[in-house]
Parts: structure tokens; C-alpha cells; sequence
């Protein structure tokens, strides 16, 4: 139980510190003005007459490339430039309740932003009758999508003490999980590669396992994938952030 409420003390600091700055609200309103410009100047919304999300999702993955590692890249590079993670760690909170809460903090901050996209799921309803099921599991792939990239991001921020590189190195990662499972990449290894290469390779790609979620079909399969990213990040942060305070 202590150690719950611990990482709910470091949950509640970081997810304050977010909002105590504007990045908080640059962040937001970027994230808002990207998916809806694309949603309906680039994927023209109104001129498909399709009451449904479908292109409005198709787009997360890629608003995700830009943002969250930019929203990331100061989980842990600017505690390490600043010096502050040495008295971090000196408060009664072990390492790992540490980067829980700071992990739980920015996936929520990521998750405001996307709940703040609603009137879209309004205008869709006034135009047409969607099924909110889809939509519903749309939103829940795309919590889950997001989860992944933060832990890449929080994962890239503990190697390094400069925020920039930690960016380029969490959009670098998260590109080449999203290219893996991408159309026009799978179709250039299908060319000359076995089919169950492509196949495994896709696996490891964010958007193999969003597109049969935002299709409305929760497979525990794609819930286990998201989550075994997120375990195998985090486990990386703490492994390397022992290593570093140890040294």
C-alpha cells in the first residue's frame, strides 16, 4: 500500500509540473489543431458522407510520432542535466515507483488530449448514426498506442542528459515501429523476403495491432502487445537509470 501511494506522489508531481509550464497547453492545442486540420483538410471529413472515425484515427500514429516524444523527452533528461533526479532518489520512493508514476503521469497527460477530441464523436453523431462501439474501441486503441510511444519516450529520456537528443532518438525508434507494419514497407519486403518474415516483422508494429482495434475488435492479443512494449520500456528506464545512478 505504501508503495502505491508513492508512486501516486510522484504521479500527482509530474503530472502538476506539466501544467505549471506552457508546454502543457502548447502541447494540447498543437495536438487538437493537427488531428482535426488532418481529419477534414486533409482527409476532406465532410466530402466522404461517412458517418464514421476512420480517417480521423488513421492519423494517430503519426501525430503520436511528433508529439509524444516531445512531450517525453524531459521525463528524465532534464532531471539528469538539472541534478534534481539524485534528490529525487533520495526521497523514501524506490526507483521503480519512481518511474511508474512519472510513466502513469505523462500517459494521462497524453490521454487529456486525446478525450479533448469529443466534439468530433458529437459532429459525427449530429451528421449521421456511427457505431459507437467502433468508436469507442478506436479511442481505446488509440489510449493504448500512446501508452507504447510514452514508454519509448521515457525510455529514450533516461539515456541521455540532452532533451533533443532524447527526441530524436524515441521519433527514430517509434518510426521504425510504425514503419514495420506499414503497407508500402511490407509490400517492398514482400517482394523478395519469405511471407512469414513480413509477418513477423509487422508484428512488432504499432499499427498492425491499432488497425484491427479501431476496426471495433478488442483482441487480447493486440491489449498484450501494447503492454508487453510498456513492460519492456520501463523495465529498460530502470535498468539503465540504475546503472547510471550507480555509476
Amino acid at each position: 500500500m505504501e508503495g502505491i501511494q508513492n508512486c501516486l506522489a510522484v504521479y500527482r508531481r509530474e503530472l502538476k509540473s506539466y501544467f505549471e509550464s506552457p508546454v502543457a497547453y502548447v502541447f494540447l492545442v498543437s495536438f487538437l489543431l493537427l488531428t482535426g486540420f488532418l481529419t477534414f483538410a486533409v482527409a476532406h471529413f465532410y466530402e466522404r458522407q461517412t458517418a464514421d472515425l476512420e480517417v480521423f484515427f488513421t492519423f494517430h500514429p503519426w501525430v503520436y510520432l511528433l508529439l509524444v516524444p516531445a512531450a517525453t523527452m524531459g521525463l528524465w533528461a532534464e532531471e539528469r542535466r538539472t541534478g534534481t533526479i539524485e534528490l529525487l532518489l533520495t526521497m523514501p520512493v524506490t526507483l521503480l515507483q519512481t518511474i511508474m508514476g512519472k510513466f502513469l503521469a505523462a500517459w494521462l497527460f497524453i490521454t487529456i488530449g486525446i478525450v479533448l477530441t469529443f466534439p468530433i464523436v458529437l459532429t459525427t453523431c449530429y451528421l449521421g448514426d456511427p457505431d459507437l462501439g467502433v468508436i469507442f474501441c478506436g479511442y481505446v486503441g488509440s489510449i493504448l498506442m500512446a501508452g507504447a510511444y510514452v514508454s519509448v519516450g521515457m525510455f529514450t529520456s533516461a539515456l541521455t542528459r540532452s532533451q533533443v537528443i532524447a527526441f530524436v532518438i524515441a521519433l527514430l525508434v517509434c518510426l521504425l515501429l510504425l514503419l514495420a507494419g506499414w503497407p508500402p514497407v511490407t509490400s517492398l519486403f514482400s517482394q523478395w523476403a519469405p511471407s512469414w518474415l513480413v509477418e513477423g516483422i509487422a508484428a512488432f508494429s504499432f499499427t498492425q495491432q491499432f488497425e484491427s482495434i479501431k476496426r471495433g475488435v478488442i483482441d487480447l492479443r493486440d491489449i498484450a502487445y501494447y503492454a508487453s512494449v510498456m513492460v519492456f520500456m520501463i523495465a529498460g528506464s530502470h535498468t539503465v537509470l540504475q546503472n547510471r545512478t550507480a555509476a
